[in-house]
C-alpha cells in the first residue's frame, strides 16, 4: 500500500505538445503532482494501433516526453515512463481479456470513431485498446486517473473488469476512480474541431515564435462579420473564446468586438503575442532538454515503474493460478 493516493495516466506520442494537449490534460497533471504519487507515461503501445511502425515514434517519443518536462512534470516527484519499457503491461492485458466479456468491449463508443478515422487499419488491439488502458491503470494500482467526460466510458469500463477480475480471482486491484478534468472546451483554429495534429489546427505550446503566430493567424474567426467596420459576434467567435481563457481583461476585447473597435484580424495579432509571451518559459526549459538528458529520465523512469508492475504480476500469477516468475 502507499501512503499517498496513486495517480496514472498517459498521452499517445504524436509529435509536437499543442494547447490541447496542455489545456485537456498536462496543466491538471502538473497540479496533481503536487499532491499526489503520480504515474504519467508516454503511451507508445497505443500508438500502435494506427500507427504500426514503432521506429515512425522514435522522435515523437522524446519530442512528447521532452515537453511534459518542459511544462512542469518533474521526474523528482512524477514517475515518467515509457508504456513500451514496462512489457508487463502486455501480460496484464491478456490475463485482463480473459476476464472481460466481448459484449462489454463492444459497447464502448469511441471504437466506431478510431475505426473511420482509419479505415484501412482497423485491427484487434485498436478494438481492445481500452482493456490495455485498463492494464496501465492496474498495473502500478492506480486508485484515481484523472480523465475528461470523454474518456468516462473507457474508466467505467476498467471498474468493471477490475471487478470481475477480483470476483474471479482474488481481491488484487483497487477499483480506480475518476478524477474529472474539468476545462473548457476549445475548439482548433477551424473553428470546427477539437484540436488534433491529424485534422492540422493546433497551435503549438513549446513551438518557435514564428510558428505559434503562423496558426494563430489562420485562425478561423467571425463568420458573421464580413467587414472590420460591421459590429462583432464575441459569443461566437472562436478567437474571443480564446481570450476568456487567456485574457484578464477578455471582457473589454469583447466589447470592443462588439462595438467594431477592433478586427478580427488584430484580435488574432494579440492572441498570438500573449501565447508566445504566456509559453516562453516552457520554450526554454525545452530548449535545454538534450535527446540523453530526456531518455535517462524517462529510462530511469521506466525502471521505477518495471519494480512496481513486477510486483503487481506476481500477486496476479498467483491469484490466476500460473507458475511464478523465474529468477
Amino acid at each position: 500500500m502507499v501512503d499517498q493516493m496513486r495517480i496514472l495516466s498517459g498521452m499517445r506520442p504524436t509529435g509536437r505538445f499543442h494547447l490541447g494537449n496542455y489545456l485537456g490534460a498536462a496543466k491538471n497533471w502538473v497540479e496533481l503532482q503536487k499532491q499526489y504519487e503520480c504515474f504519467f507515461f508516454v503511451a507508445d503501445y497505443h500508438a500502435l494501433t494506427t500507427e504500426p511502425d514503432g521506429h515512425k515514434a522514435e522522435d515523437k517519443v522524446f519530442d512528447l516526453a521532452a515537453d511534459l518536462i518542459a511544462v512542469g512534470i518533474d521526474p523528482k516527484r512524477s514517475v515518467l515512463y515509457l508504456q513500451s519499457k514496462v512489457p508487463e503491461v502486455a501480460e496484464l492485458t491478456l490475463l485482463l481479456s480473459m476476464v472481460t466479456p466481448l459484449s462489454w468491449v463492444q459497447r464502448v463508443p469511441t471504437f466506431k470513431e478510431m475505426a473511420k478515422q482509419h479505415p484501412d487499419n482497423v485491427n484487434l488491439g485498436l478494438f481492445s485498446y481500452p482493456i490495455l488502458q485498463g492494464a496501465d491503470i492496474l498495473m502500478v494500482k492506480g486508485v484515481g486517473v484523472p480523465v475528461g467526460k470523454d474518456q468516462l466510458a473507457h474508466l467505467e469500463l476498467v471498474r468493471e473488469v477490475t471487478r470481475k477480475f477480483n470476483r474471479t480471482y482474488a481481491p488484487v486491484f483497487p477499483e480506480p476512480r475518476a478524477l474529472l478534468t474539468e476545462t473548457n472546451l476549445i475548439k482548433g483554429t477551424d473553428g470546427k474541431k477539437r484540436m488534433s495534429k491529424s485534422v492540422g489546427n493546433i497551435i503549438g505550446v513549446t513551438d518557435e515564435p514564428e510558428v505559434i503566430r503562423k496558426q494563430v493567424l489562420s485562425m478561423v474567426t467571425d463568420v458573421k462579420r464580413p467587414l472590420k467596420t460591421d459590429p462583432g459576434h464575441p459569443r461566437t467567435c472562436n478567437v474571443c473564446a480564446y481570450y476568456k481563457l487567456f485574457f484578464n481583461d477578455w471582457e473589454h476585447y469583447w466589447e470592443l468586438c462588439r462595438k467594431a473597435q477592433i478586427g478580427c484580424f488584430d484580435k488574432k495579432k494579440l492572441l498570438a503575442e500573449r501565447l508566445i509571451e504566456l509559453f516562453g518559459p516552457f520554450r526554454e526549459a525545452r530548449a535545454e532538454l538534450s535527446p540523453e538528458l530526456v531518455n535517462t529520465i524517462l529510462d530511469e523512469g521506466s525502471e521505477k515503474a518495471r519494480e512496481v508492475a513486477h510486483k503487481t504480476m506476481v500477486e496476479v500469477r498467483k491469484a490466476v493460478g500460473l507458475p511464478s516468475y523465474l529468477t
